[in-house]
C-alpha cells in the first residue's frame, strides 16, 4: 500500500485481487451525501462483494457498505444504496463496450481521498478459476517462505 502525496487510502478490496485478474485500473469520483463523507473519514466502508454497473450511460457502484455516521441522525441514508460514479462519457462508453464484448466485469479495488475528494479505483477484471486461485496462494506462500529463509540466514 504505497502512499503518495495527497492520497490517503480508506479501504482496499483484497478479495477482488483473489477472485479476479485485474487488467486495467481507472479512477472515478463518486456522488455522496455529507454524512457519508464523514463516515468515510472514519474509515467505515466495506468494498467486499461490490461491483460496478453501467446503466443508461452512467456508472453505478453497487454493494458498497458505507456505515451510517454516528452523529448523523435523520440525515443518514441507506448504507447499501447504489451510488453514482463520475467519469468522462468517453471512458464510460469504452468500458461498457469492453465489458459487453469480452465478458469482463468492473470491480472497485480501492477507496481513497485524493486532495480532499473521495475517489474509487475501478478495475477491469477477468474471473479466476479455482486452480488459478490455488496457484496464486501457492506463489504467495513460496515467496513468504523464501523471505523467512533469507531473513533467518542473515542473522
Amino acid at each position: 500500500m504505497a502512499i503518495t502525496k495527497g492520497i490517503k487510502v480508506i479501504a482496499e478490496n483484497r478479495k477482488a485481487f483473489h477472485d479476479y485478474f485485474i487488467d486495467e485500473k481507472f479512477e472515478a469520483g463518486i456522488v455522496l451525501s455529507g454524512t457519508e463523507v464523514k463516515s468515510l473519514r472514519n474509515g467505515k466502508v466495506n468494498l467486499k462483494d461490490s461491483y460496478v454497473s453501467v446503466k443508461e450511460g452512467e456508472m453505478w457502484l453497487i454493494g458498497v457498505n458505507i456505515s451510517p455516521y454516528e452523529m448523523g441522525n435523520r440525515f443518514n441514508l441507506d448504507p447499501m444504496r447504489s451510488r453514482k460514479l463520475l467519469m468522462h462519457k468517453k471512458e464510460i462508453i469504452r468500458l461498457y463496450s469492453t465489458v459487453k464484448q469480452d465478458g469482463l466485469t468492473l470491480v472497485p479495488t480501492k477507496c481513497y481521498f485524493k486532495d480532499g475528494k473521495v475517489k474509487f479505483e475501478i478495475g477491469l477484471a477477468r474471473g479466476k478459476k479455482d486452480y488459478d486461485k490455488r496457484d496464486t496462494i501457492a506463489e504467495k506462500q513460496a515467496k513468504r517462505d523464501i523471505e523467512r529463509a533469507m531473513k533467518f540466514n542473515n542473522r
